[in-house]
């Protein structure tokens, strides 16, 4: 039997009769449900909009609304009875499914840094967590560049993260605390190649070098040059799930890597480590410097 097209006054009527007896009837795993269907649509749509996917946010609601017009169409004739409610869930479900999947790198990033907020592994201490004098932070910047500079031309391999609380705790804790103030000696020190600590990766947090020898997870992306190796890989892995800024000295060639947000730019030159070092100590700097685009 073919589909029974109604009136727009029956349709109208049958629609207010299905609401009324909605709330006649209503349960306490309805508004569950409801909760948690808004709660998963709000959440993929607040990914869609913190990675500026405008377009697929809009393509999102589209189907969407689709979705919700078969539904009301159900509602309104009962004799289609393809539309019901498992199909309606399992369509919203889908279609969230199919845009999480997409942005699945950048889930696992606010995951991660939403449990860190709450029970983050690095411990502020000493005067890491305080304001230091502007001369403080020029000092690190200059430190931190002098060490990576001096690294490249002996071709030392290095890995650096500038962190702001973000790490997980399971990446400090593989690696040594050190909680010293940040020196040229002794980051050269950490990863002299005979050195125990030199093979993993140091954690710098504001004015200091918190961890050495730490571990971090590998990007599992494969469009990246074949040379890179699990140094580069690392430092790429990290910042794909954690807010940092990782500085990378390859040990076969002695070039200086600076990646954010799992996008490399090799071949770093000293404006550009003092940039990205600038923009790690934005709050600390002065507002001239800031204007200026860096310490020179």
């Amino acid at each position: 039997m073919g589909m029974r097209f109604l009136t727009a006054t029956d349709g109208f009527m049958a629609l207010k009769d299905r609401i009324v007896a909605f709330f006649t009837d209503f349960q306490v795993m309805y508004g569950v449900e409801i909760f948690l269907l808004f709660a998963l649509i709000f959440y993929v749509s607040k990914v869609l909009r913190d990675n500026d996917a405008t377009k697929l946010m809009i393509v999102y609601w589209l189907m969407l609304l689709i979705g919700c017009g078969l539904k009301v169409y159900q509602e309104v004739d009962s004799s289609v009875t393809i539309f019901n409610e498992s199909f309606f869930l399992f369509y919203v479900l889908l279609v969230s499914a199919f845009m999480l999947i997409l942005f699945n790198v950048e889930v696992k990033k606010s995951l991660w840094d939403v449990h860190n907020a709450k029970d983050t592994g690095e411990k502020l201490t000493g005067s890491a967590a305080e304001v230091r004098p502007q001369a403080d932070t020029e000092r690190c910047i200059t430190n931190v560049i002098k060490a990576l500079q001096n690294m490249s031309k002996n071709n030392v391999g290095a890995l650096i993260v500038l962190s702001k609380g973000s790490l997980p705790k399971q990446v400090l804790q593989s690696g040594v605390e050190i909680d010293a103030e940040i020196s040229t000696q002794l980051i050269e020190g950490i990863f002299f190649p005979k050195a125990p600590l030199h093979d993993g990766a140091m954690i710098i947090h504001g004015h200091k070098i918190q961890a050495a020898g730490c571990f971090l997870p590998l990007t599992q992306k494969t469009s990246y040059p074949k040379e890179y190796g699990t140094r580069h890989r690392a430092a790429i892995g990290i910042t794909e799930v954690a807010n940092v800024i990782s500085l990378v000295v390859s040990e076969e060639t002695g070039i200086i890597s600076i990646v954010k947000k799992g996008n490399v730019t090799r071949y770093a030159d000293y404006d550009m480590l003092v940039d990205a070092l600038k923009d790690y100590y934005w709050q600390e700097m002065p507002l001239t410097d800031k204007k200026r685009g860096g310490i020179r």
